[in-house]
């Protein structure tokens, strides 16, 4: 299933499209150094096929070639996706003040 991955900077989110509609999207917000990833949203025709995936590595590759930010995964799929996937656990900013039940870096 090819999926259209993109980021829209009018809408603060990365969508996925397939066959042109709409599919998910990962909503963020900007700091000077930061992107917080806050909620993932897949449809539920599609979910289970790898879309929330396909997101959020896209996200995180674009944040990393950027070089610009540190990630701050407060989307609880970002967390367990960046934990499922440690080549990614640079990008995550290391913080101190945190939420029970979460880890160092807000990946739980």
């Amino acid at each position: 299933m090819p999926v259209d991955l993109s980021r829209n900077d009018d809408a603060l989110r990365y969508e996925a499209r397939l066959d042109g509609q709409l599919v998910g999207f990962a909503e963020f917000q900007l700091t000077d150094d930061l992107i917080v990833f806050t909620h993932t949203h897949v449809e539920p025709v599609v979910e289970g096929q790898g879309v929330g995936s396909a997101i959020a590595r896209f996200a995180l590759d674009d944040v990393r070639r950027a070089g610009d930010r540190e990630v701050l995964p407060r989307c609880p799929f970002f967390r367990k996706w960046i934990r499922n996937h440690p080549e990614y656990g640079d990008l995550v900013r290391r913080t101190t003040g945190l939420a029970a039940g979460d880890s160092p870096g807000g990946v739980a």
